[in-house]
């Protein structure tokens, strides 16, 4: 292993550092939200595409993408960039009201080559650290130690490296679009599937406190198909030609292993205080609450789940995904919102949204984007259930 020191340079081939390869931001003691700037020939992000963070955790032909762990890792594939791209700046910010001085031993490192160590020594009452780069220069790829501090935040950082940040979100009743290119940091998008994040607990809290999932969608959207008409949709009596209703609902795994299930069908409304920890708020059959559905997971108590599944199932209306144009938020205290739209699937009743998962304490959330329709006398809870492994065991109508 290669130690560097602040501002010692070399050449990625004189290393023996071979795109594509990693580099890896082991930070400790504070909350940081890591980012890497993809820079042209005048020090500029003039494309926004090419930020990568907690937001757009990849940029384009994943030339450079983000896995959110501990620590976090950028795979980067230099063969991906285009000619305009000379530099990744690979930098850190402080998410709270700490400052760099409260780094403890922490490092940024190439694959198992090279390793740059910092501690909050190094630095003063800055919020952000620019930890290094890589840079082609005379056709050749180098990477540099930097080690530098910086004053502002990620947003500071972003109009430092002349990028833009969209403004906040305007109420409803007053829309106002954002700035074409702006980059918005103000959540976590999982675009395609298999996307994740991973959060950790605050330093010196207890757990996540409350995790609020929502799912709305626009219920008039979907086209009226009488004949259409779903299983669950005969089973309740529901008509096809009333617009388009969503049932948000759990599959869940306990740490001691128990499985179970949250949902409005048969009641299983579930605990917030008392296992499972996780709760669904008052169902609103008709479809039409601006508020969506709700689910309440208990954060302070997710030691005791290992997993939970976010699903939504068409509960009235012709199944059409598409037209749904549906979106999960998951909020909690001091997080960024990560947000997952249910933007593919056709005719099927059910859709598994996303997974949480406890690893290691870490909240790690996945798009999962897994459609499924009935096949014979298999429900589609039942696909589901055996797809992801759950275990339960299904009666007509009800749940044991």
């Amino acid at each position: 292993m290669n130690i560097f020191s602040r501002g010692q340079k070399g050449k990625l081939a004189d290393l023996g550092i071979n795109s594509p390869f990693t580099v890896a931001l082991d930070l400790n003691g504070i909350s940081l939200d890591v980012s890497c700037f993809g820079l042209d020939s005048a020090d500029k992000l003039s494309d926004e595409r090419y930020m990568v963070f907690y937001n757009q955790l990849a940029a384009p032909s994943d030339a450079v993408r983000l896995d959110l762990g501990s620590p976090a890792r950028f795979a980067v594939n230099l063969n991906a960039l285009p000619d305009a791209i000379v530099k990744l700046v690979f930098v850190a910010a402080i998410d709270g009201n700490s400052t760099m001085r409260a780094l403890s031993q922490s490092s940024l490192t190439i694959g198992d080559v090279v390793q740059f160590p910092i501690s909050g020594a190094d630095f003063q009452d800055e919020k952000a650290v620019i930890l290094g780069e890589v840079y082609r220069k005379d056709g050749v790829w180098r990477f540099g130690a930097v080690g530098q501090g910086f004053n502002g935040g990620l947003s500071a950082l972003l109009k430092h490296f002349g990028g833009q940040e969209a403004a906040p979100a305007a109420p409803a009743a007053v829309p106002v679009a954002a700035a074409a290119g702006a980059v918005n940091l103000s959540k976590v998008t999982l675009e395609k599937r298999g996307d994740k994040v991973s959060l950790d607990k605050r330093s010196g809290s207890r757990g996540f406190g409350r995790i609020h999932v929502n799912l709305n969608w626009n219920q008039s959207g979907a086209a009226p198909v009488a004949q259409k008409q779903g299983f669950l949709a005969k089973l309740t009596g529901a008509s096809a030609d009333t617009g388009v209703d969503l049932d948000l609902g759990c599959m869940y795994e306990m740490a001691d292993g128990r499985p179970g299930l949250v949902q409005a069908l048969g009641n299983a409304w579930g605990d917030f205080d008392r296992a499972p920890f996780i709760k669904l708020e008052a169902d609103d059959r008709t479809g039409q609450s601006k508020d969506g559905e709700n689910l309440l997971i208990n954060g302070d108590h997710f030691n005791d789940i290992k997993r939970a599944l976010i699903f939504a199932f068409i509960y009235k209306g012709a199944p059409n995904w598409a037209a749904t144009d549906g979106v999960v938020t998951i909020n909690m205290p001091d997080q960024a919102p990560v947000e997952v739209r249910l933007d593919q699937g056709g005719n099927q009743m059910m859709c598994a949204i996303a997974m949480i998962e406890n690893r290691s304490g870490s909240l790690q959330v996945t798009k999962l984007a897994e459609y499924f329709a009935q096949q014979g006398k298999e429900s589609a809870h039942q696909l589901m259930d055996r797809h992801f492994g759950f275990g339960l065991r299904w009666t007509t109508g009800r749940k044991e």
